[in-house]
This record gives C-alpha cells, structure tokens and sequence, in this order.
C-alpha cells in the first residue's frame, strides 16, 4: 500500500524560507512521476513542481528560480522568497502510469496523495 507524509510546513514572513519533505513507502514501481502540488484557499489543487524517475524536473512558472526540488530517500521542497501567495495546504504526490521522461502538473494523473502540510506567508 503506497503511503506518503508530508512533514516541514510552518508560517513564515514574506520574504522567508521553509523546507518540505515527504516520505513515501509501499511501493517497488520505478517508473513513476513524483511531485508537489497545493491548494490555497478557495482556490483549486494545483501543480508546483514533479519530478520523473529519470530525473527531470517540471516546475510551474510561479515557482521557478525559488523553490528547488531535490529528491533522493526523501522528496524535498526548499522554498525561497516566499510570497504570500504561495499560502496553500502543499501535497505530496506520486503515480506510477507514467515517468521516464518530463512529467506533467496536472494533478488529474496522480492517484496516491500525503496528507498535506500547511505553508502560511504572511506580508
């Protein structure tokens, strides 16, 4: 049973820092795809960052050049220069249909999902 937890959410200033990790477990696919998504409020879920079983890596443009994911026994999330538009419920997500090359934002394509970590950035 594939099982994922989010953990390092927190509130922080404009302009701050946070690092989000995820572990996930129950699962020997190696193909997959592999990211960060988030919903803030009143808003629908959408994608932040995915990464392939190869190794590429699709940010959304919100977030390019200050969040940086890197993924080795964990899926971590460093983000940078927060706004507070980047308030969200931030989830980990995987899938395993898909991968190898560039995996896509759309949350529609992952089917197994963390509980979520809440990320507040106040002005």
């Amino acid at each position: 049973q594939v099982h994922l937890v989010e953990s390092g959410g927190g509130s922080v200033q404009a302009g701050g820092s946070l690092r989000l990790s995820c572990v996930a477990s129950g699962y020997t696919y190696s193909t997959l795809c592999m990211g960060w998504f988030r919903r803030a409020p009143g808003k629908e879920r959408e994608g932040v960052v995915v990464i392939s079983n190869l190794g590429r890596i699709n940010y959304a443009d919100s977030v390019k050049g200050r969040f940086t994911l890197s993924k080795d026994n964990t899926l971590d999330l460093q983000m940078e220069s927060l706004k507070p538009e980047d308030t969200a419920m931030y989830y980990c997500a995987v899938d395993f249909a898909y991968g190898g090359t560039r995996c896509k934002l759309d949350r529609y394509l992952y089917n197994y999902w963390g509980p979520g970590t809440q990320v507040t950035v106040s002005s």
